[in-house]
């Protein structure tokens, strides 16, 4: 895949099996390109977040991950994570520093980067979340929606290709809620976004890839797909 390639991500007959036997992804085959705003929606067990561990790294399954114009092996992964912002479900798992500015600087400084540029990279990505001004702030003072804006600047701070969310509006308030989906409908990112939210789904996604048993078992415009009262009941989705 080089520079020129559509695709910001190509996965080509992933299969994984977890240390027990359990088989969680069985030949997942799945391509973006870029600027895509893609949903990743299935039922719990699906194999949807064992996907998206997938995307930098953290899993290794066997078959073929490409983003970018790097494959998803040992010696890419420096790399392979600075291309793609994942953004964990619960934000705990994601801000452990004292201070916003040190979650946020956290991917940059590791990155080798200057302190000026770490800083420009801050400021920017809490400006583009909407958390300009809390730099200084506590992440554990921080209420569920600012710790999910904060969670998504972290990542951002990196410049990555790709923004892999999962289940991004779980735990958050109406207010919140709409929020993140203003949010993430303002990125002029390429997004895969795991989630149950089938009306944020609706919303925000041209496109829906439905996952039941860890395989692919439906991917094409959302309007259809939201539309085949069939294919959601079967798959434990409700409609939007």
């Amino acid at each position: 895949m080089d520079d020129a390639s559509p695709w910001v991500l190509a996965i080509d007959d992933l299969r994984f099996s977890y240390p027990d036997g359990r088989a969680a992804l069985h030949g997942v085959s799945l391509s973006i390109s870029r600027g895509e705003k893609v949903a990743l929606v299935g039922p719990n067990g699906a194999g949807k977040s064992t996907l998206l561990l997938h995307l930098n790294g953290i899993l290794r399954g066997v078959g073929s991950v490409v983003v970018g114009d790097l494959p998803v092996i040992e010696s890419t992964l420096p790399a392979v994570r600075g291309k793609v912002g994942l953004v964990f479900q619960n934000p705990g798992d994601q801000l452990f520093s004292p201070t916003v500015f040190e979650d946020v600087a956290f991917g940059p400084l590791h990155m080798g980067l200057p302190e000026e540029e770490v800083r420009a990279r801050v400021d920017r990505a809490l400006r583009q979340v909407g958390m300009d001004g809390y730099a200084d702030r506590m992440p554990y003072h921080l209420n569920a929606g600012e710790k999910k804006r904060v969670s998504i600047a972290t990542v951002l701070a990196m410049n990555p290709e790709i923004l892999v969310l999962d289940e991004p509006s779980s735990g958050l308030d109406p207010r919140a809620r709409r929020g993140l989906i203003t949010l993430l409908d303002s990125l002029p990112l390429t997004m895969l976004v795991s989630t149950h939210d089938m009306p944020m789904v609706r919303e925000l996604f041209p496109r829906v890839v439905v996952m039941s048993e860890g395989r692919v078992v439906a991917d094409g415009p959302a309007e259809r797909l939201l539309g085949c009262a069939e294919l959601l009941r079967v798959h434990g989705l409700e409609y939007p």
